[in-house]
């Protein structure tokens, strides 16, 4: 039998930055989209303020995405953070991942430093969310 998945767009989540849909649910599995450290309504427009509010801008987009499928931020199994400036910025992005979570409850997570994003952002997370 083949796991029925389900393609969604969150009204109000982000704009994107490219064709893709926000999610796709696989079983008891959420499978959601990079999101980018944009404006929710203008993808061409990346805050200011470095990768610390860079990070903090690609959360709360997150925080968007799953609040539309009504996924709680606590259930995430795995995320992958992208970033540009690995050296430089590694440190501060972590700080702020981090703060985001109640400690000792961090996902699973892998962090790869990149040539480029998208709209010229520092920084880009995906995540595996558990219903």
């Amino acid at each position: 039998m083949m796991l029925e998945m389900q393609h969604f767009m969150n009204a109000d989540g982000p704009k994107p930055v490219a064709p893709f849909n926000h999610a796709v649910r696989a079983g008891d599995y959420l499978f959601v989209t990079g999101q980018m450290p944009t404006d929710p309504t203008d993808p061409t427009k990346v805050v200011d303020g470095g990768i610390s509010a860079q990070t903090q801008r690609v959360i709360d987009n997150l925080k968007l995405v799953l609040g539309g499928f009504g996924a709680e931020w606590s259930r995430i199994a795995m995320a992958r953070v992208y970033i540009t400036e690995f050296e430089r910025d590694y440190a501060a992005m972590n700080d702020v991942w981090r703060a985001a979570f109640e400690p000792g409850k961090l996902p699973a997570r892998t962090c790869i430093g990149v040539t480029g994003l998208a709209v010229g952002a520092l920084v880009e997370i995906d995540l595996i969310v558990a219903l």
